[in-house]
């Protein structure tokens, strides 16, 4: 029989439940982003909060296609809601500490910039919002020895997986929000919320790129041990 806090743990979420919240909460923070804007609310364009949206639930589902759970939530989709959740509080302290002025005149900058250049102006500028996204997705850690008690014995491997999803989730930041800003720039138009936009995708499809790498290599390796046998 399960003790009360794993079954609580196990049952919380679901594959379907957890991303639509995750959408909800970027497509706020989004609309917030573009209300608080120091340039004009005018020039931004719903189309891009909306490619945004569709971005993120099309990476969670991927995810849950990849890491399929029968109940309950997956680790990677923990530590995606986690980081997510560090993500957002971190954007609080950046925003509140640069304001919306220089915020907004990343876009510009980044979109001229090469992936390092990128990645360096966005630590420099959004530090809250990277160091936000590592913390929470460390916090998935014990979150997942609550679900699997199993966890324990491995976590040695656990941390070493959870590092390497983190940096394919702060390289997917940059790359995401390259992706948006470029795009922006060459529609005339340069918004913070389609940077932001482009980070919490990039975030996302950064997970699933991780989580596609780490099964197909045990997928690969079991393939080759079978034959190895025949």
């Amino acid at each position: 029989m399960n003790s009360p806090s794993h079954w609580l743990a196990r049952s919380i979420g679901s594959a379907v439940l957890t991303p639509f919240v995750l959408v909800v909460l970027v497509g706020a923070t989004l609309w917030l982003a573009g209300q608080t804007s120091a340039i004009d609310a005018g020039s931004h364009p719903s189309a891009v909060t909306f490619l945004a949206l569709a971005a993120v639930a099309a990476g969670c589902a991927a995810l849950a296609w990849i890491r399929p759970q029968r109940a309950g939530l997956s680790p990677p989709h923990v530590m995606l809601s986690l980081g997510f959740g560090g993500m957002l509080l971190g954007l609080l302290y950046d925003y509140y500490n640069a304001g919306p002025a220089r915020l907004d005149s990343l876009c510009t900058q980044s979109a001229s910039l090469d992936f390092v250049e990128s990645m360096q102006l966005h630590l420099e500028f959004l530090p809250g919002m990277h160091a936000g996204m590592l913390a929470g997705g460390l916090l998935a850690i014990p979150s997942l020895r609550l679900m699997r008690a199993d966890c324990g014995r491995y976590l040695c491997s656990l941390f070493a997986q959870n590092l390497m999803c983190s940096s394919w989730m702060l390289i997917g930041m940059t790359v995401g929000a390259l992706w948006l800003s470029r795009w922006q720039v060459a529609a005339g138009i340069s918004t913070l919320p389609g940077m932001l936009g482009g980070m919490f995708v990039g975030m996302t499809w950064g997970m699933v790129v991780s989580v596609a790498l780490y099964r197909g290599f045990f997928v690969v390796r079991n393939r080759v041990q079978i034959k190895k046998v025949a």
